[in-house]
């Protein structure tokens, strides 16, 4: 594979770990803030109205940003009824043909957040309860992580192409 390709590879997967990493520690926040609501709401009886939005804002975030390392690292989930039974070859060129499918969606999913992400920045647009926080925060996030899944899903096709002509990307 060109030099290009290879540099490719090396950086979106480098950059995959990296947001993968700070994904993993994203729980860790998010039991925290589950743990201040638990303890304000029945120790304290002061109810922090922020406390459960942060909650489904910080697993939304982990949801995004863990998404590129899974792929990477290949611990997604798969139907493994005909897949087992191929050959090397066979499961490069199935994982070449649902990649693309994926991309399909990808793609989709990338057009529809750019335009939500639009639609928060012009509209100021918040979210209706108590704490009424900004969604351009998360939705942001939501556009740049699915870029960046769009990258992995490339990068991860130049690895199965790689594969089939007998060269290897990692």
């Amino acid at each position: 594979m060109p030099n290009i390709i290879q540099t490719y590879v090396r950086w979106i997967d480098r950059i995959s770990d990296y947001v993968g990493l700070i994904a993993m520690y994203l729980i860790f926040l998010m039991v925290g803030i589950l743990l201040l609501d638990a303890i304000t709401r029945n120790v304290i009886d002061i109810p922090l109205h922020w406390c459960i939005e942060a909650a489904q804002f910080t697993l939304a975030a982990y949801y995004f940003m863990g998404g590129p390392k899974t792929m990477k690292d290949g611990d997604h989930v798969r139907m493994d009824l005909l897949y087992d039974r191929l050959s090397s070859r066979g499961k490069h060129k199935m994982d070449i043909v649902t990649l693309a499918c994926l991309m399909f969606y990808l793609v989709v999913l990338f057009i529809g957040s750019i335009s939500s992400l639009n639609y928060a920045i012009a509209t100021g647009e918040t979210r209706f309860s108590m704490w009424n926080p900004s969604m351009i925060p998360i939705k942001s996030l939501m556009v740049g992580c699915i870029g960046l899944m769009i990258a992995q899903t490339l990068s991860e096709f130049f690895k199965h192409i790689a594969a089939l002509r007998g060269e290897s990307l990692t």
